[in-house]
């Protein structure tokens, strides 16, 4: 095989398994863990199940993988949340980005809200692990501001919780926002009315 073959069946091979995760993160949502089979996401993907089979072998690595990639999507919205940045362009940009991953990947934060919801069966290690490491180092950077007089002494851990809250709802209550919209989908105008909107009520809570 040369090395062009090579590299369009490596991109096919990519290009597959992202397929498969975007079906899957539908399907999860839509089910549950329990609901949801290969079948449907083989059915949702357009694939046939040989394939999902093939690429993630069981139903719970295929889930662990759409729970961990949703996380990890939101731990790179808060890149900004550094000591050396400014509290509130950094906090203010973290709010807009879970705003826009609330609009843009709506199943992934359903999967993640309706694994918390059990009691987290499939992922509690992954909660245990990497979202403790994650949020305790945040709430490092936060009570940092604080100590520096950068933004007011509040508490560091339910600021994250209410950002969390308020800007994964837009997610997660998607239908009943959608319902009190008229029974229509946010337009741009709405989404960036809403990420200020947003930003305003958090932000003034913390600034100096």
């Amino acid at each position: 095989m040369n090395k062009h073959s090579s590299g369009i069946q490596i991109r096919h091979r990519a290009e597959t398994r992202g397929r498969i995760q975007q079906a899957a993160e539908r399907v999860f949502a839509d089910y549950g863990y329990v609901g949801a089979s290969f079948s449907r996401i083989a059915a949702e993907a357009d694939l046939p199940k040989s394939n999902i089979v093939y690429y993630f072998e069981t139903k719970e690595k295929l889930y662990r993988l759409v729970v961990e990639d949703i996380f990890e999507v939101w731990r790179q919205a808060a890149d900004a949340l550094y000591p050396e940045n400014d509290p509130l362009t950094a906090l203010g940009d973290y709010i807009e980005i879970k705003l826009e991953l609330a609009r843009t990947r709506p199943y992934g934060s359903k999967v993640w809200a309706n694994e918390i919801i059990q009691r987290a069966p499939i992922v509690q290690d992954y909660l245990e692990g990497e979202l403790r490491r994650w949020t305790d180092d945040r709430i490092a950077v936060i009570d940092d501001w604080i100590a520096q007089g950068r933004i007011r002494p509040i508490s560091a851990r339910h600021l994250l919780y209410a950002i969390w809250a308020t800007t994964q709802h837009y997610a997660d209550f998607k239908h009943q926002i959608q319902t009190l919209n008229d029974d229509s989908e946010l337009t741009d105008a709405q989404w960036d009315e809403t990420k200020q909107a947003v930003k305003d009520l958090l932000l003034k809570g913390v600034a100096v």
